[in-house]
């Protein structure tokens, strides 16, 4: 009863997570953003999940809307915009599966009395389109991070930490103590 719980659960979370997002956005950053505020609401059901990643990473779009302030070279802007195109692509593929899979998942979770091994299956499959999704945020920020001067990474942390004062600044320094 309780692993039947628990899949309705996950079910109904990715549910959210799948319908949340919209197909024909570019792909988001491999990190939510994080709101330290919303940390400090009091009952707040779900405090945020603050990223270990990313100070480390930059979003694509960040990147690309201060593409004239960190003066990437051509060269820099066509590898970048290729690679967003083909990421974007890759995701749209994926967000398709992805609903599918979740409608197959809640189809197995609709009976009163759930095939716990159909539905364990079904699950494993939302959750390794899941994993190809957060693969493919993480290298294309690798990617993206990679054609960087570290002179561009260090003003994007500048940037950053003057509209997110709560994030944690380069690599090396010291990550902000939990709450």
């Amino acid at each position: 009863m309780k692993a039947i719980i628990a899949i309705v659960f996950a079910a109904v979370f990715l549910s959210a997570t799948a319908v949340a997002q919209q197909p024909d956005r570019p792909p988001r950053a491999p990190h939510p953003p994080n709101m330290p505020d919303a940390a400090n609401v009091p009952n707040h059901p779900h405090p945020p999940n603050r990223d270990p990643l990313a100070h480390l990473m930059f979003p694509p779009e960040m990147i690309m809307s201060h593409a004239r302030q960190l003066n990437l070279t051509d060269e820099q802007k066509a590898f970048m915009r290729s690679e967003i195109q083909k990421t974007t692509s890759s995701f749209q593929e994926l967000q398709w599966k992805l609903q599918d899979q979740m409608e197959l998942l809640h189809e197995s979770m609709k009976s009163t009395s759930v095939n716990e091994q159909q539905a364990l299956a079904q699950l494993d499959k939302v959750l390794e389109i899941e994993r190809e999704i957060k693969r493919l945020h993480i290298g294309l920020a690798v990617r993206l991070k990679n054609r960087l001067t570290p002179e561009q990474q260090e003003q994007l942390h500048k940037m950053r930490m003057k509209h997110h004062p709560g994030m944690p600044g380069p690599p090396d320094a010291p990550p902000p103590p939990i709450q």
